[in-house]
């Protein structure tokens, strides 16, 4: 299937998936963030396909700005709804791509170390993900922390 996305649509891309690295990196301000961000960033740009593409484009276009941490996910949050659902329209196997992608960038920015404030991050993270429908989509659905450890998975919907 051939997609088509504006240079809208990719910044909303690329503004998600960083976007998630950067509150990771927010959430590890104790313990290592620039580790976190330099994993999680390193994850992103080796992603595949269409999503790797975008990802890996040399661009101004990412928008993550915020005085503090809360005003960063009122931005980026959304943003990965919304490119989970811009995805999914075109081609739901590129936005099972990109969940998977952003699913192992905050996975590499924990670095193996669990922590309540990243495995909140994650979960808030992996909540926006889904938001746009994508549960179905992936596996099963469910909801993952860093390490890839189920967290909840959703309710099977009856056949009608």
């Amino acid at each position: 299937m051939s997609i088509t996305l504006t240079d809208q649509d990719k910044s909303t891309l690329r503004t998600a998936a960083y976007g998630a690295v950067s509150l990771m990196s927010a959430a590890d301000a104790a313990g290592s963030p620039h580790k976190a961000a330099t994993n999680g960033s390193i994850a992103l740009t080796s992603a595949t396909g269409l999503v790797g593409h975008v990802l890996a484009a040399k661009s101004k276009d990412i928008n993550l700005y915020g005085k503090s941490v809360a005003e960063l996910a009122d931005h980026v949050l959304p943003a990965l709804t919304a490119a989970m659902s811009l995805l999914n329209k075109q081609d739901p196997a590129e936005a099972d791509n990109f969940r998977r992608t952003v699913i192992i960038a905050i996975e590499a920015a924990t670095q193996g170390r669990p922590s309540p404030t990243l495995a909140e991050m994650a979960r808030k993270i992996t909540a926006a993900l889904d938001a746009a429908g994508s549960a179905e989509q992936f596996a099963g659905g469910g909801v993952f922390e860093p390490g890839g450890v189920l967290l909840d998975r959703p309710a099977a919907v009856p056949a009608q």
